[in-house]
């Protein structure tokens, strides 16, 4: 029988990419996101805004209900700008609306799903749960300031998903907890930004889907607890 892999935030470009790279190596996907519209290959999709609370137990009702025993989660949450706000070049740019609405989505939709699958998980349980983050949330690595609200709040899920793995182990030694950085691919999210970025460091969709369904596949319990860069080095906290 397939394992069963959840994709949550499944209506973004790399999410429908990995999607599709994840069931043609075998697995069965259910999906989560805020948009009505499955996609064609989830056998079972969830509709609820992961940034709300109340989405906490939309998640734990759909799992009971469709008696989904996951394997894996991959949460591809995020956003970087919207149609008022940019990434900030300076400190006079950052406004703590739009500090708080980053670590709403950015932050706060891994935070209710994991609490949503929380309740799910036993001593024996050896789920395995990878959340894209961004190299840009390193503090180490940080060289060159700005994008404030950004790198705040995933520096922000990077302690979150660093606490997750801690407390996930000490109640289930086989689970494992990572972030990956899956660089920069064309899509929404990147598109403002990508104009005068260098081709060899455009990734396609389709190579950033496969790059993280082969981290995802060979993580274990020693490899918890870390930032990933999509080639499979550590990124420093």
């Amino acid at each position: 029988m397939a394992e069963t892999l959840m994709v949550a935030g499944s209506h973004g470009t790399i999410a429908k990419a990995l999607i599709e790279r994840l069931y043609e190596s075998g697995y069965r996907i259910v999906t989560v996101s805020r948009y009505p519209e499955p996609h064609n290959l989830s056998s079972s999709h969830l509709v609820t805004a992961l940034a709300d609370e109340t989405s906490v137990d939309d998640v734990k009702n759909w799992l009971k209900k469709e008696n989904i025993k996951l394997s894996g989660v991959i949460c591809c949450c995020g956003q970087l700008y919207d149609e008022t706000n940019l990434p900030e070049k300076n400190l006079k740019q950052l406004k703590l609306n739009w500090l708080q609405e980053s670590l709403k989505v950015n932050v706060a939709t891994h935070v209710h799903l994991a609490q949503g699958v929380a309740g799910f998980i036993s001593s024996k349980s050896n789920i395995r749960w990878l959340s894209l983050s961004a190299k840009v949330g390193s503090i180490e690595d940080n060289q060159l300031g700005g994008w404030y609200s950004y790198r705040m709040s995933k520096a922000a899920l990077n302690m979150f998903l660093k606490n997750l793995s801690i407390e996930w182990q000490r109640r289930a030694p086989g689970c494992s907890v990572i972030a990956v950085h899956p660089g920069t691919t064309p899509s929404a999210l990147s598109a403002p930004f990508t104009k005068n970025w260098p081709k060899d460091k455009l990734y396609e969709d389709t190579l950033t889907a496969q790059r993280i369904a082969a981290i995802f596949a060979s993580q274990t319990p020693y490899s918890s607890g870390k930032l990933y860069h999509h080639d499979g080095t550590v990124i420093p906290w």
